[in-house]
């Protein structure tokens, strides 16, 4: 059957296979030559598609809930959404979130994803306290930081090359409302970004929409939304009703112009300096969640985002220069995302570093990967790292620069027989 990923390329055919057992998964593994976990396909590349697919989402139970100590225990296909459908109400939340809710725990936990708050929180293996996988030889192993701290370092942020996840039981954070307390800040350009971003480097939440059309004087230009959670008691969480895109859009209606017509607009609608708004769970951390099939918006040869991080004392320079590229190339991104993060883990592929990650999304067209092969080019000049969650092309040789730490992943995995039993494309294009 046809199997692709969120941004729609690419598009493979092959088996799916699908368990609701261990036993069941155990003779999949065992009988399979090479294969990789599959949530609820919203990884953006190839990350998780090969000929064959183990999909993980029907195995789907929330397990245990200890609502005093804040303690989830649920299988690898629960998606988050369907945990803050619990949580919420009971005044917990998630310590670390994406932004989309509709990812499975086991995909989370692959990607070691990172949300609005890593300068404070970290990655989401910060909020796990363990988990069970089935490795190469059908093994069933319950691994935490402290009993296995290889296997730890390689699975989170591992991109399901080390097995398949099974459970996994999360620490979550205490709150005392739907509501978030937000403050959006406008600046003019790059400068007065990042000095935004510093002086409000103190608030657990803040990531910039940013104008990457924007040029000369105006260049970096952003809108700034910072915030915390309200103290209001009102726990009435609901899921919201979601609109849908019907249709693939026609190839020619996202093109320079448009992108830039919509980039202003959305810059302009902010009038003051700062402003402040009060706004929900899903409205702060899941904006696009509230478009079913927002991916149809790129037409039918798809999109991919190319999202990287550069150290904090390079990432000035480097997002000026690479913001100059997009700018000359004329191929912007409407969803441009910017972000702080904090100190970097120790896991062997986990993305953040402390620094700054934009993130941008970008039709597939002629020329794309021609400007993405010149922004590597720049990302790799000041010592930054592509994010393997969204990627679907960048070359072994820089993806290589970006990860100190490869060598000991692949060691490792070749070590276990992983590397001959977990494979998908990306693993084979960038050689993990």
């Amino acid at each position: 059957m046809k199997i692709e990923s969120w941004g729609r390329y690419p598009k493979v055919f092959g088996t799916v296979h699908r368990f609701d057992n261990e036993k069941t998964l155990h003779s999949i593994v065992s009988e399979q030559k090479a294969l990789i976990a599959y949530g609820n396909g919203r990884s953006y590349g190839d990350s998780a598609l090969n000929d064959n697919i183990v999909h993980t989402r029907p195995y789907d139970c929330l397990l245990a809930f200890d609502e005093t100590e804040g303690l989830l225990h649920v299988q690898a296909g629960v998606l988050l959404s369907e945990i803050l459908d619990v949580i919420v109400p009971k005044g917990w939340f998630l310590k670390v979130t994406p932004g989309t809710k509709l990812i499975t725990v086991g995909g989370a936990i692959a990607s070691d994803v990172h949300g609005k708050n890593h300068h404070v929180e970290g990655c989401f293996s910060e909020s796990v306290k363990s988990f069970r996988i089935m490795l190469a030889n059908g093994e069933v192993v319950t691994c935490s930081r402290e009993k296995t701290p290889e296997l730890w370092r390689a699975t989170c942020g591992g991109m399901g090359l080390t097995g398949i996840i099974l459970e996994a039981t999360l620490s979550l954070k205490k709150i005392n409302s739907q509501y978030i307390e937000q403050t959006t800040i406008k600046t003019k350009n790059l400068r007065e970004t990042f000095e935004a971003f510093e002086s409000y480097a103190h608030m657990p939440y803040s990531v910039a929409w940013i104008d990457c059309l924007a040029a000369d004087s105006e260049r970096g230009r952003c809108l700034l939304m910072a915030g915390d959670f309200k103290d209001d008691g009102d726990l009435d969480y609901h899921h919201k009703t979601q609109k849908s895109i019907p249709f693939n859009f026609p190839d020619f209606a996202l093109n320079n112009w448009s992108v830039k017509a919509f980039n202003r607009l959305y810059y302009s609608k902010v009038k003051e300096r700062v402003s402040y708004q009060i706004v929900d769970i899903d409205t702060f951390f899941y904006p696009l969640d509230a478009i079913g099939h927002w991916n149809r918006i790129y037409g039918k040869q798809g999109f991919t985002q190319y999202q990287f991080i550069l150290p904090k004392e390079t990432s000035y320079e480097g997002l000026d220069e690479i913001l100059a590229a997009i700018a000359e190339s004329g191929k912007g991104s409407f969803l441009a995302v910017l972000k702080l993060y904090g100190k970097e883990n120790a896991n062997y592929l986990s993305f953040p570093m402390e620094g700054y990650s934009l993130a941008l999304d970008f039709k597939i067209e002629k020329g794309l990967f021609k400007l993405l092969d010149r922004l590597d080019t720049i990302v790799v000049k000041y010592g930054g790292r592509i994010y393997l969650t969204k990627d679907v092309r960048v070359s072994k040789e820089v993806f290589e620069q970006g990860y100190p730490q490869i060598e000991m992943f692949r060691k490792y995995r070749k070590e276990q027989g992983m590397d001959r039993k977990f494979q998908s494309l990306q693993s084979k294009r960038v050689g993990i």
